[in-house]
């Protein structure tokens, strides 16, 4: 087996702040031609897209591909709802994750793995402020040790 290329597109950096990151899936996503050219060119945006369960069919929500220049009249809605590729298996398991408890779908981000365009999902339950405020704290705290590490070796 070869190494897959992986380059990355869109990062839904917010996803991680407001969510606790509990299940990851990777998904294909339904696209037209122009649209896969403008993710080509890194137009492409996540950060206020969601994820739903419709009749079985899982579909995303509000991202935003750019309309491709050179695409006249093939190019499609930037906003247009687009149809995300799982197996029945694992859409079943998220249903019944998402009926039970608090979670919900987030994208979390948009790459290509070899020359196939892929987005990654997130099961998630909502943070609530303290933690959120926690983890603020940590990564302060983090940046803080580096800092002196990097005065302490130079």
């Amino acid at each position: 087996m070869g190494k897959e290329s992986f380059k990355l597109i869109a990062n839904n950096k917010k996803a991680y702040h407001d969510y606790f990151i509990d299940e990851k899936y990777e998904c294909g996503i339904e696209l037209y031609g122009t649209e896969v050219k403008s993710i080509r060119m890194g137009k492409c945006s996540i950060k206020e897209a969601f994820v739903r369960i419709d009749k079985g069919e899982v579909y995303i929500y509000g991202m935003h591909i750019s309309p491709y220049e050179k695409g006249n009249i093939f190019n499609k809605d930037p906003l247009r709802v687009r149809r995300l590729l799982l197996h029945k298996s694992e859409i079943n398991k998220m249903a019944g994750k998402i009926k039970e408890k608090g979670y919900t779908l987030v994208p979390l981000q948009v790459y290509f793995k070899g020359s196939l365009v892929k987005v990654e999902i997130g099961l998630a339950r909502g943070k609530k402020l303290y933690d959120k405020r926690q983890d603020i704290a940590k990564k302060d705290q983090q940046r803080e040790v580096e800092r002196d590490y990097r005065q302490k070796f130079r």
